[in-house]
């Protein structure tokens, strides 16, 4: 029997690939992608409702459960944490897009803003294309509004 799967990238780019085992391992996965070395790789798991959770190298993931069938692959030896409208993430680079964001968000691109919630600052916009930095130490909160009520 075989199992298709969807490996991603940092900016969500998705692609599909098929695997035997019900029960593959991050290191499988990684393999499966064509990646190298498989050391210097990082895979979160991506379930249905968009809760992200990191994998160690010989971590297995039960795709029987139909739970995770989406991977996202960084090459990275550090994960990150944010949160996004009150949710938290763990992500596998130093920064990530505002187009990204508001993909995990779940909201409309068209319609939608994203902002880097800034303490004792003024909260700073973050355009589709840029890049937001992420740091190992801290915890980035990152909000989605409508353009319309955050700009007026």
């Amino acid at each position: 029997m075989s199992y298709r799967i969807e490996l991603g990238d940092e900016r969500l780019n998705y692609r599909s690939a098929v695997t035997t085992d019900p029960q593959p391992t991050a290191r499988q996965l990684i393999e499966l992608a064509g990646l190298r070395p498989i050391e210097e790789h990082l895979v979160i798991s991506m379930a249905p409702s968009g809760r992200l959770n990191a994998l160690n190298l010989d971590e297995t993931t039960d795709l029987l459960a139909n739970e995770v069938e989406r991977f996202l692959i960084f090459r990275s030896d550090a994960l990150y944490r944010f949160t996004l409208d009150g949710d938290e993430f763990i992500w596998g680079s130093p920064e990530v897009r505002g187009d990204v964001l508001k993909k995990l968000a779940k909201v409309d691109a068209a319609t939608y803003g994203v902002w880097l919630e800034v303490h004792g600052g003024e909260d700073r916009p973050i355009a589709d294309g840029a890049k937001a930095p992420l740091s190992p130490k801290g915890l980035e909160r990152f909000f989605t509004g409508t353009n319309q009520t955050t700009e007026g």
